[in-house]
């Protein structure tokens, strides 16, 4: 009953607790490592209903990623102004799966299961990645080979892929 309270608080954050909350919580994330294991989620209900048990073998791990495009590099040799190509870039890939990627590589022991959405800013967007142990969870029925996430198997990426609807 206490998650159903929780997820409706999570959907609209300016009308309820959790706005401040986290205003508070983000002073310090930002001065945290981009990539950051925690203890327990942010959002447990969130976590629970995308798989996460709090048990031996599952892994939290919040994720710090820049917000906005990309920038190339500009050309070094010469071109004209309409052919330099610098800004405007906007990567194919959403920040989730980014986040989730970048997960995956910091624990390579680890399968990326699912991510969330936790908290934004002006510059940073943070994401908690639950990733699982494969040797402890074999009941899971993960797949063969390493890197759901660089397949495009988990939520996100089947989002990237158009496989899902949303």
């Amino acid at each position: 009953m206490a998650y159903k309270y929780m997820a409706e608080a999570w959907r609209k954050p300016s009308e309820s607790y959790v706005e401040e909350l986290m205003r508070e919580r983000v002073i310090v994330w930002r001065r945290q490592p981009a990539i950051c294991r925690i203890d327990k989620p942010t959002r447990i209900d969130r976590a629970r209903r995308l798989g996460y048990k709090d048990k031996p073998g599952y892994v939290i791990v919040r994720v710090r990623v820049k917000r906005g495009g990309l920038n190339k590099q500009r050309p070094r040799s010469g071109r004209r102004q309409k052919r330099m190509g610098v800004n405007k870039y906007k990567p194919a890939k959403s920040l989730r799966l980014i986040a989730e990627e970048r997960a995956a590589r910091k624990f390579p022991n680890l399968e990326v299961l699912n991510s969330y959405w936790v908290w934004e800013d002006g510059r940073y967007k943070w994401f908690e990645v639950i990733m699982v142990d494969r040797a402890l969870l074999p009941e899971l029925k993960l797949g063969k080979g390493r890197g759901r996430v660089f397949r495009g198997l988990t939520s996100a990426g089947r989002k990237v892929r158009g496989l899902l609807a949303k």
